[in-house]
Protein backbone atom coordinates (compact mmCIF):
# COMPACT_ATOMS: atom_id res chain seq x y z
CA UNK A 1 0.00 0.00 0.00
CA UNK A 2 1.43 3.07 -1.29
CA UNK A 3 0.24 6.13 1.09
CA UNK A 4 1.37 9.85 -0.20
CA UNK A 5 0.64 12.69 2.37
CA UNK A 6 0.30 16.41 0.92
CA UNK A 7 1.04 18.55 4.52
CA UNK A 8 2.61 17.04 7.23
CA UNK A 9 0.84 18.59 10.28
CA UNK A 10 -1.48 17.45 12.67
CA UNK A 11 -4.65 15.44 10.59
CA UNK A 12 -2.49 14.17 7.86
CA UNK A 13 0.56 12.95 10.40
CA UNK A 14 -1.82 11.64 12.80
CA UNK A 15 -4.20 9.94 9.74
CA UNK A 16 -0.56 8.28 8.51
CA UNK A 17 0.55 7.17 11.88
CA UNK A 18 -2.55 5.18 12.50
CA UNK A 19 -2.59 4.11 9.07
CA UNK A 20 0.97 2.49 9.19
CA UNK A 21 -0.14 0.97 12.72
CA UNK A 22 -2.37 -0.91 10.93
CA UNK A 23 -0.81 -1.92 7.65
CA UNK A 24 3.35 -1.84 8.87
CA UNK A 25 3.80 -2.84 5.16
CA UNK A 26 2.20 0.22 3.92
CA UNK A 27 5.09 2.88 2.56
CA UNK A 28 3.84 6.62 3.82
CA UNK A 29 5.48 9.21 1.29
CA UNK A 30 5.21 12.80 2.23
CA UNK A 31 4.93 16.01 -0.09
CA UNK A 32 5.66 19.24 1.82
CA UNK A 33 7.36 22.88 0.70
CA UNK A 34 8.66 23.06 3.45
CA UNK A 35 11.86 20.90 3.02
CA UNK A 36 12.53 21.27 7.56
CA UNK A 37 8.80 19.77 7.69
CA UNK A 38 9.90 16.95 5.19
CA UNK A 39 13.43 15.92 7.62
CA UNK A 40 11.69 16.27 10.77
CA UNK A 41 8.74 13.81 9.36
CA UNK A 42 11.35 11.38 8.71
CA UNK A 43 13.05 11.79 11.77
CA UNK A 44 10.11 11.21 13.87
CA UNK A 45 9.18 8.18 11.83
CA UNK A 46 5.58 10.04 10.61
CA UNK A 47 6.74 9.58 6.70
CA UNK A 48 9.15 6.87 5.63
CA UNK A 49 9.88 8.82 2.59
CA UNK A 50 9.67 12.30 0.82
CA UNK A 51 7.83 12.27 -2.89
CA UNK A 52 6.90 14.82 -5.14
CA UNK A 53 3.56 14.77 -7.67
CA UNK A 54 4.70 13.00 -10.44
CA UNK A 55 4.79 9.84 -7.65
CA UNK A 56 1.33 10.17 -7.39
CA UNK A 57 0.39 7.98 -10.50
CA UNK A 58 1.19 5.12 -7.95
CA UNK A 59 -0.64 6.10 -4.97
CA UNK A 60 -3.58 3.82 -3.46
CA UNK A 61 -4.54 6.67 -1.13
CA UNK A 62 -3.37 10.81 -1.09
CA UNK A 63 -4.12 12.96 1.64
CA UNK A 64 -4.59 16.83 0.96
CA UNK A 65 -3.54 18.16 4.35
CA UNK A 66 -2.59 21.88 3.47
CA UNK A 67 -4.45 25.17 4.57
CA UNK A 68 -7.79 25.47 2.30
CA UNK A 69 -6.79 28.47 0.12
CA UNK A 70 -3.63 26.17 -0.94
CA UNK A 71 -6.06 23.03 -1.36
CA UNK A 72 -7.93 25.04 -3.99
CA UNK A 73 -4.71 25.29 -6.03
CA UNK A 74 -3.53 21.64 -4.99
CA UNK A 75 -6.36 19.86 -5.08
CA UNK A 76 -6.51 19.79 -8.81
CA UNK A 77 -3.22 18.95 -10.19
CA UNK A 78 -3.44 16.14 -7.50
CA UNK A 79 -5.75 14.67 -9.62
CA UNK A 80 -4.04 15.50 -12.58
CA UNK A 81 -1.30 12.85 -11.83
CA UNK A 82 -2.84 10.06 -9.66
CA UNK A 83 -3.68 6.40 -11.32
CA UNK A 84 -7.39 5.13 -11.94
CA UNK A 85 -6.99 3.53 -9.15
CA UNK A 86 -6.41 6.35 -6.48
CA UNK A 87 -8.37 7.75 -4.26
CA UNK A 88 -7.67 11.27 -3.00
CA UNK A 89 -9.90 12.99 0.13
CA UNK A 90 -9.05 16.65 1.60
CA UNK A 91 -9.71 16.93 5.11
CA UNK A 92 -10.42 20.94 5.42
CA UNK A 93 -12.86 22.44 7.67
CA UNK A 94 -14.55 24.49 4.61
CA UNK A 95 -16.07 22.10 1.69
CA UNK A 96 -18.26 24.06 -0.55
CA UNK A 97 -15.16 26.05 -2.23
CA UNK A 98 -13.38 22.93 -2.81
CA UNK A 99 -16.18 21.12 -3.90
CA UNK A 100 -16.74 23.92 -6.41
CA UNK A 101 -12.90 23.96 -7.35
CA UNK A 102 -13.05 20.40 -8.98
CA UNK A 103 -16.65 20.19 -10.07
CA UNK A 104 -15.81 19.73 -13.40
CA UNK A 105 -12.63 17.90 -13.27
CA UNK A 106 -12.21 14.53 -15.40
CA UNK A 107 -10.99 13.06 -12.62
CA UNK A 108 -13.80 13.77 -10.15
CA UNK A 109 -14.83 10.49 -9.43
CA UNK A 110 -11.64 9.80 -7.85
CA UNK A 111 -12.40 12.48 -4.94
CA UNK A 112 -13.96 12.55 -1.82
CA UNK A 113 -14.72 15.20 0.21
CA UNK A 114 -14.20 14.98 3.87
CA UNK A 115 -13.71 16.74 7.53
CA UNK A 116 -12.97 14.89 10.17
CA UNK A 117 -13.90 16.46 12.95
CA UNK A 118 -10.83 15.98 15.39
CA UNK A 119 -7.46 17.73 16.19
CA UNK A 120 -5.71 19.58 18.68
CA UNK A 121 -4.45 23.56 18.91
CA UNK A 122 -0.79 22.34 17.61
CA UNK A 123 0.87 22.19 13.76
CA UNK A 124 3.75 20.81 11.88
CA UNK A 125 4.57 17.03 11.85
CA UNK A 126 5.59 17.14 15.77
CA UNK A 127 1.39 17.16 16.44
CA UNK A 128 1.31 14.07 14.97
CA UNK A 129 -0.07 11.97 17.76
CA UNK A 130 -1.61 8.25 17.40
CA UNK A 131 -5.26 7.81 18.20
CA UNK A 132 -6.42 11.16 16.86
CA UNK A 133 -9.28 9.93 15.06
CA UNK A 134 -10.94 6.91 17.30
CA UNK A 135 -14.48 7.87 18.04
CA UNK A 136 -14.61 11.26 15.88
CA UNK A 137 -16.84 12.23 13.48
CA UNK A 138 -15.76 11.93 9.50
CA UNK A 139 -18.15 14.76 7.35
CA UNK A 140 -18.60 13.18 4.18
CA UNK A 141 -19.96 15.71 1.76
CA UNK A 142 -21.31 14.70 -2.44
CA UNK A 143 -20.50 11.11 -1.69
CA UNK A 144 -22.23 9.94 -4.62
CA UNK A 145 -19.80 12.13 -6.97
CA UNK A 146 -17.17 9.76 -6.16
CA UNK A 147 -16.80 6.08 -7.76
CA UNK A 148 -18.78 3.29 -5.54
CA UNK A 149 -15.05 1.04 -5.09
CA UNK A 150 -13.31 4.07 -3.88
CA UNK A 151 -15.86 5.43 -1.93
CA UNK A 152 -15.51 1.37 0.05
CA UNK A 153 -11.94 1.63 -0.29
CA UNK A 154 -12.09 5.12 1.58
CA UNK A 155 -14.68 4.23 3.99
CA UNK A 156 -12.94 1.08 4.74
CA UNK A 157 -9.97 3.05 5.99
CA UNK A 158 -12.23 5.94 8.20
CA UNK A 159 -13.70 3.03 9.82
CA UNK A 160 -10.37 0.64 10.77
CA UNK A 161 -9.19 4.64 12.16
CA UNK A 162 -12.22 4.56 14.52
CA UNK A 163 -13.86 7.52 13.03
CA UNK A 164 -18.07 7.77 12.50
CA UNK A 165 -19.24 8.87 9.04
CA UNK A 166 -21.52 11.44 8.51
CA UNK A 167 -23.22 12.41 5.42
CA UNK A 168 -23.80 16.13 4.43
CA UNK A 169 -24.20 18.73 1.47
CA UNK A 170 -21.11 21.08 1.48
CA UNK A 171 -22.89 24.03 2.38
CA UNK A 172 -24.99 22.64 5.17
CA UNK A 173 -21.38 21.63 6.35
CA UNK A 174 -20.13 24.96 5.97
CA UNK A 175 -23.25 26.24 7.71
CA UNK A 176 -22.73 23.95 10.87
CA UNK A 177 -19.51 24.00 10.79
CA UNK A 178 -19.22 27.95 11.73
CA UNK A 179 -21.00 27.76 14.79
CA UNK A 180 -18.97 24.75 16.25
CA UNK A 181 -15.72 25.25 15.44
CA UNK A 182 -15.09 28.51 13.68
CA UNK A 183 -16.60 30.72 16.35
CA UNK A 184 -15.33 28.54 18.98
CA UNK A 185 -11.58 29.69 17.28
CA UNK A 186 -12.52 33.37 17.39
CA UNK A 187 -13.75 33.38 20.64
CA UNK A 188 -10.62 32.44 21.64
CA UNK A 189 -8.29 34.66 19.55
CA UNK A 190 -10.38 37.66 21.05
CA UNK A 191 -10.35 36.48 24.45
CA UNK A 192 -6.76 35.88 24.29
CA UNK A 193 -6.43 39.95 22.62
CA UNK A 194 -8.37 41.05 25.42
CA UNK A 195 -6.20 39.96 28.14
CA UNK A 196 -3.17 40.78 26.43
CA UNK A 197 -3.73 43.97 26.08
CA UNK A 198 -5.26 44.54 29.62
CA UNK A 199 -2.01 42.42 30.66
CA UNK A 200 0.21 45.73 29.19
CA UNK A 201 -1.44 47.59 32.20
CA UNK A 202 -2.08 45.02 34.27
CA UNK A 203 1.37 42.58 34.91
CA UNK A 204 -0.32 39.83 37.68
CA UNK A 205 -3.64 39.74 35.54
CA UNK A 206 -1.69 35.80 34.48
CA UNK A 207 -1.03 35.23 38.28
CA UNK A 208 -4.67 34.68 38.90
CA UNK A 209 -5.42 32.89 35.39
CA UNK A 210 -6.65 29.53 36.32
CA UNK A 211 -7.52 26.25 34.39
CA UNK A 212 -10.95 27.77 33.32
CA UNK A 213 -8.69 30.67 31.43
CA UNK A 214 -6.15 28.03 29.85
CA UNK A 215 -9.27 25.48 28.41
CA UNK A 216 -11.08 28.32 27.00
CA UNK A 217 -8.43 30.24 25.55
CA UNK A 218 -6.61 26.73 24.02
CA UNK A 219 -7.62 27.33 20.50
CA UNK A 220 -5.95 30.75 20.72
CA UNK A 221 -2.64 28.78 19.62
CA UNK A 222 -4.05 27.38 16.73
CA UNK A 223 -2.13 28.60 13.12
CA UNK A 224 -3.09 31.83 12.23
CA UNK A 225 -1.80 30.49 8.33
CA UNK A 226 -4.63 27.78 8.88
CA UNK A 227 -7.16 29.61 10.38
CA UNK A 228 -6.69 32.81 7.99
CA UNK A 229 -8.13 31.33 4.93
CA UNK A 230 -10.66 29.33 6.71
CA UNK A 231 -12.66 32.55 7.70
CA UNK A 232 -12.26 33.80 4.17
CA UNK A 233 -14.01 30.96 2.18
CA UNK A 234 -16.89 30.88 4.61
CA UNK A 235 -17.37 34.47 5.84
CA UNK A 236 -20.34 34.23 4.75
CA UNK A 237 -21.59 32.02 7.37
CA UNK A 238 -18.72 32.86 9.61
CA UNK A 239 -20.41 36.67 10.01
CA UNK A 240 -24.05 35.58 10.21
CA UNK A 241 -22.84 33.62 13.77
CA UNK A 242 -20.92 36.51 14.70
CA UNK A 243 -24.15 38.59 14.51
CA UNK A 244 -26.24 35.97 16.85
CA UNK A 245 -22.86 35.51 19.01
CA UNK A 246 -22.43 39.52 19.76
CA UNK A 247 -26.24 39.62 20.41
CA UNK A 248 -26.23 37.33 23.58
CA UNK A 249 -23.07 39.09 24.52
CA UNK A 250 -24.75 42.13 24.47
CA UNK A 251 -27.74 40.61 25.72
CA UNK A 252 -26.30 39.82 28.77
CA UNK A 253 -24.22 42.95 29.42
CA UNK A 254 -27.57 44.64 29.52
CA UNK A 255 -29.04 42.08 32.08
CA UNK A 256 -25.86 42.72 34.43
CA UNK A 257 -26.27 46.80 33.73
CA UNK A 258 -29.90 46.26 34.67
CA UNK A 259 -28.85 44.02 37.85
CA UNK A 260 -31.34 41.34 36.35
CA UNK A 261 -29.75 38.67 38.30
CA UNK A 262 -32.37 36.18 38.17
CA UNK A 263 -32.62 36.26 34.06
CA UNK A 264 -28.91 35.72 34.15
CA UNK A 265 -29.06 32.84 36.50
CA UNK A 266 -31.96 31.54 33.91
CA UNK A 267 -29.47 32.29 31.10
CA UNK A 268 -27.23 29.96 32.01
CA UNK A 269 -29.45 27.58 33.35
CA UNK A 270 -30.82 27.28 30.27
CA UNK A 271 -27.30 26.93 28.14
CA UNK A 272 -26.53 24.04 31.02
CA UNK A 273 -27.94 21.39 28.92
CA UNK A 274 -24.92 21.58 26.70
CA UNK A 275 -23.48 18.88 28.98
CA UNK A 276 -26.31 16.48 27.84
CA UNK A 277 -25.88 16.81 24.24
CA UNK A 278 -21.98 17.13 24.66
CA UNK A 279 -21.85 13.89 26.45
CA UNK A 280 -24.15 12.59 23.88
CA UNK A 281 -21.54 13.09 21.53
CA UNK A 282 -19.22 11.40 23.65
CA UNK A 283 -21.47 8.35 23.77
Amino acid sequence: MNIHVIGIGLIGGSMVLDIKSLHPDATIYGIDTNESHLAEAIALGVIDKAATFEDLADADFVIVSVPVDVALMVLPKVLDAIGENTIVFEVGSTKTPICEAVANHPKRRNYIATHPIAGTEFSGPSAAIKGLFQGKTNIICEVEKTTFKLQEKALELFKSLGMRIRYMDPKSHDKHIAYVSHLSHISAFMLGKTVINKEKDEQDIFDMAGSGFESTVRLAKSSPAMWTPIFKQNKKQVVKTLEEYISNLSHFKALLEKDDYEAIYNEMRSVNRIKEILNGMKK
